[in-house]
């Protein structure tokens, strides 16, 4: 009889089962991110298993760069199992089987090509012999040693389909016939990545699987295992592949760091910024909005929200920016997040970063300069030019060009600058006194307002394009601002000269 695997649940059971063979990969994440919110919108449990059982191909690296990228997207789960811990229950669960009937031991030698072949294609389905060896012969052989792999015994006889419901891509079917006698245990004793992951998944009780699309063709294997070893499958859902703009799949090899998680954070995205751009691949929420916080994502989020087609990834190749890495969609949504963070959040997330360039910043500067920039970053790291002149006892080298306000020349910008200096010797460095004092000394010298704080904005920030004036000049304060329009009065006195 089968055990259903959610029997007793109170909630959702979920896993999220990467193989450390790599980085993390943004796919995965993605099929993390939609566990992860399926759980949490069900009140179920995450857990988080590391298929590790590829002992030739798994590095530490790997490990450690999966857990690097699933810490920063701080979502966390409930449970933790390594498969490689397991492989005893791995190993049992095939023996039932055996005992059933539903296995065989294949004493074929690897790479024989003695095989039979069927359908058009010629796919190998199993070793001519070792499917009708007698349990006397098989048990006789295997005592005296001979290495063998046990393989399922794929039902050949009356025409039988195979089936599935798939949340995603609906009902899925395939004749049991044309599926071959894939190996539970390989001749090392080792269990297969079939019989591992099902193993684990009965035993922990996983209600729901959810993963990428590439696993679909698995999935009747899949079920075969579960019901051999007296268990109702659980539910699938497989999520669509991410593809790059020419529609092939994201891969490292071909694409680069842009398919890794990784690259994302340190580019300067927020993790819940990257996480809301990553469920819009291939989930909409009915009233189709884009900008979602977590707890947002957490109440919408449901399968039936899932597409069928492939989600495709637009970044350019090759970039030729930093921002042209991403898809544009990630990097506005970044900047919305952003713009939404509370200014104390934003300015202890900054903070790193600039320290981490070696500037001497405090956490109370860090704090002021904050709500200046806000608007004008769309990743984190922005903040570097952003707002570079803020941390520097020295500017860099500027175009004096550049002091010239509009319809004027170079003795202009230095009448203006001298002017600046003098009044703002002897202003409050705040906003309002700032405002005030500059306008009345543009009067004074028959200037429009602009005229007089393009050549002190320069002066002070060392290019146009800057926050605003007068809050840029009560962070700075009076001591840099007039230093930096004293330089700037020398290098308008010589190009005036």
């Amino acid at each position: 009889m089968s055990e259903s695997l959610a029997n007793g649940l109170s909630g959702p059971r979920v896993r999220f089962a990467p193989s450390p063979t790599g980085f993390l990969h943004v796919g995965s994440a993605r099929t993390f991110i939609f566990n992860w919110l399926y759980a949490r919108h069900h009140g179920g449990r995450m857990i988080l298993r590391l298929d590790d059982t590829d002992v030739e191909r798994n590095t530490q690296a790997s490990v450690d760069s999966i857990f690097d990228g699933l810490k920063w997207l701080n979502l966390g789960w409930d449970e933790e199992y390594k498969q490689s811990e397991r492989i005893e229950l791995h190993r049992k669960t095939a023996w039932t089987i055996f005992e059933r009937g539903l296995a065989y031991r294949d004493f074929t030698p690897a790479h024989t090509g003695d095989a039979e072949k069927s359908g058009a294609q010629g796919t190998w389905l199993f070793n001519p012999g070792a499917r009708e060896l007698s349990s006397a012969e098989s048990d006789r052989r295997a005592a005296a040693g001979e290495p063998f792999a046990l393989r399922f015994r794929v039902p050949r006889e009356g025409g039988q389909l195979i089936r599935f419901a798939d949340a995603v891509y609906g009902e899925q079917m395939k004749a049991a016939a044309d599926i071959e006698d894939f190996a539970l245990l390989r001749s090392d004793g080792m269990p297969t990545y079939h019989l591992a992951s099902c193993a684990d998944d009965a035993d922990l009780r996983i209600s729901h699987i959810i993963r990428g699309q590439d696993h679909l063709t698995n999935t009747f294997k899949h079920v075969l295992i579960f019901e051999a070893a007296g268990f109702t499958p659980p539910q699938f859902a497989h999520l669509p592949l991410l593809v790059a703009p020419d529609g092939t799949k994201l891969s490292k090899r071909r694409h680069g760091p842009v398919v890794s998680v990784t690259t994302y954070r340190d580019a300067g995205f927020l993790s819940e910024a990257f996480i809301n751009f990553l469920c819009l691949l291939g989930w909409s929420p009915k009233n189709d909005r884009e900008n979602l916080s977590l707890q947002e994502l957490t109440d919408l989020f449901s399968l039936e929200g899932i597409n069928r087609s492939n989600a495709v990834v637009n970044f350019k190749e090759p970039a030729t920016t930093p921002e042209e890495t991403f898809d544009p969609k990630a990097v506005w949504l970044n900047a919305e997040h952003i713009r939404g963070l509370p200014v104390e959040e934003l300015s202890a997330r900054l903070l790193p970063i600039v320290q981490g360039e070696g500037y001497k910043v405090s956490p109370e500067k860090m704090l002021r300069v904050t709500p200046l920039i806000r608007e004008r970053i769309k990743l984190l790291r922005d903040v570097l030019t952003a707002a570079d002149f803020f941390f520097v006892e020295q500017l860099p080298p500027y175009d004096p060009m550049e002091l010239i306000p509009q319809k004027g020349d170079m003795a202009l910008a230095r009448r203006v600058l001298e002017k600046g200096h003098d009044v703002l010797a002897n202003t409050e460095f705040k906003h309002d006194p700032l405002d005030h004092a500059l306008r009345g000394a543009a009067q004074e010298l028959g200037v429009k307002a602009g005229q007089m704080f393009q050549p002190i904005r320069v002066a002070v920030c060392g290019r146009k394009n800057a926050p605003p004036l007068f809050e840029t000049l009560e962070v700075l304060g009076r001591e840099s601002t007039l230093a930096r329009i004293e330089q700037a009065i020398e290098k308008a006195g010589v190009m005036a000269g």
